[in-house]
Formats: structure tokens, sequence, C-alpha cells
């Protein structure tokens, strides 16, 4: 939390000095000017896994929320025809009149689809199911969605992008608007075989589209540290990842499977709770991750 001029400057001088009231009348401290706040880099932070059921909504939902109490300007961005990411904050899909379909097929402005939530949110509906078939035959295709949020990006300290669970065209414009990917990974083998495809997508990306594009982070979910096979796949993690493996671990609870029922983010679901601290404490990881790219 940057505390910054919340404080007033302190007295100085000797309290013998002081005028008294009767003589000079009420006196009017003097107010030093608050000093302007450093903001970190503006990111745009996708959320990629090809496999599905790994928290890639619940993360780019609650990791936004966790974010914007520290004083950020969010805007989280649903990019899955599915539209949890839509619904976790209480809006249904189906009844969106215009969505990110629109914004990537026929170029309507991205403000016409956001939504203000607990953060702002470009909603989604099933019709981005149809988005890869209509994309494809447009020029430029892969950059649709870099070129929707050009004209917003500077109004946000971050934009977080929900992708579909796959490697297709709405997740590569996702990752070539991005300077950076969030990758939730399950704490379970199979799921670590799945980043090795990832990396490959990314490394063509970064040669033909996007050369600044990385992984700025990998983080462990649906983790039970009771068992063995889930610190093993933790290890294996670590072991090919070193530094890019989250601190942060996400572990199994109901908490994230009841906060969108009532159209909320865990952290205001249960402020207090164990899951909304997990993602306190991912976001404290992805800004001093922020700082660190700011000064390297």
């Amino acid at each position: 939390m940057r505390l910054a001029g919340l404080f007033s400057r302190p007295p100085t001088g000797d309290p013998a000095d002081a005028v008294p009231e009767e003589a000079e009348g009420p006196s009017v401290p003097e107010v030093s000017p608050t000093p302007e706040v450093p903001r970190e880099p503006r990111m745009i932070l996708a959320f990629a896994n090809q496999k599905g059921g790994v928290a890639k909504t619940t993360s780019t939902l609650n990791l936004a929320v966790a974010l914007s109490e520290e004083g950020y300007k969010v805007l989280i961005v649903d990019m899955d025809p599915q539209g949890n990411l839509t619904m976790s904050q209480g809006f249904n899909p189906d009844q969106i009149e215009r969505s990110m379909f629109d914004v990537l097929v026929h170029r309507l402005p991205i403000d016409q689809v956001i939504q203000e939530a607990e953060v702002d949110l470009a909603v989604s509906s099933i019709d981005l199911a149809g988005a890869e078939l209509a994309l494809s035959s447009m020029i430029g295709r892969e950059r649709a969605l870099e070129k929707a949020l050009s004209p917003i990006k500077e109004r946000y300290d971050f934009i977080l992008v929900d992708t579909p669970p796959s490697l297709g065209l709405l997740t590569i414009n996702a990752l070539v608007a991005s300077s950076g990917v969030i990758v939730p990974v399950q704490c379970e083998y199979l799921s670590l075989r799945g980043l090795v495809q990832l990396e490959n997508t990314l490394s063509m990306i970064r040669e033909n589209l996007n050369p600044d594009v990385g992984i700025q982070g990998i983080l462990p979910t649906m983790y039970d540290g009771r068992t063995l096979h889930a610190r093993e796949a933790i290890e294996i993690l670590q072991e090919n990842f070193g530094d890019l493996v989250f601190q942060t671990r996400i572990k199994k609870t109901v908490r994230y499977a009841e906060a969108p029922v009532k159209g909320s983010s865990v952290l205001k679901y249960d402020p207090t709770g164990s899951a909304a601290a997990a993602y306190r404490e991912l976001a404290k990881e992805v800004l001093n991750g922020a700082k660190a790219r700011k000064h390297a």
C-alpha cells in the first residue's frame, strides 16, 4: 500500500515560539503540496493455458480486484465464448446485446461493451464462439484485440485478459496484445505438459507478431499440500522454470465456486478468508515484478 501524501507534515520548531490564537486570530496550518504518487508501468497481462479447469477465470477476476484494492485502475477483458468471467460479475451472457464479438469482428469501440462492476469489465457472449471463423479471412486478424485496446489502454494501470482453453485465434489475439502472460497451472503432472505447447506458441508469436511477450509468471492452482503429488508438481515447476513460478499457491477451497454464484470476487464474498488473502499476496508479487521490469 502506497502511503505517500496520506499523512500531514509533523510540526517543527519550539512550541514556546508558537503565536497565541488571540494575538493573531485562528492559525491556518501550512499545507504542503501532495507529492505525485509514481505509477507502475502500464501492463496488459493475458491469462492463458490451453487446458481447461485450471482457474484462469478465477485468477483473472480476483487478481484484478486485489490490484484495485491497492489503488490501481484495472480493466478485465472476457475473451472466452463461455462467458465465465462475465457471469462471475453477475451479468448474463445470453442477455448481452453487444460484446467482445462486436469489438473484434465489427470493430465496435470497446468502450461500448465495458460494464462497471467490481472493476471495469469488457463483456463476452456466446457470439464470441463465431469470432475465430469471422476473423480468419480478415487482414491483421491476430491484432484485432491490440487495435481495440489501443484507444483506451492509457486509462488503466492493468488490463487483464481471460482467454479460452485453447491456443486458437482468440488466445493468440490476447498474446499479441499483451506485455506478459500469467499461466495458471493445476498442480498435477498432466497439467504441466501443456506448458511446453504454450511455450512453443509464445516463441512463434515473439518471432512474428510481438517480440516483447513472455511468461510473467506461472501460478500453481488447486494446490493441496497434504498430497505428495502436488508437492512433486511444484518441484517439477521450480526445476524447469525457476523464479518464474510465483511463490503464491492457490489452494483448493469451495469459496472459489461459491463467489461467482453471488456475482462477486472471492475478495468481496469472503474478504477475510484465506482465498482472498492468496490473491492479495499474488497482487504483491505481480507489482514487484512490474517494478523489476521498470528498473531492469
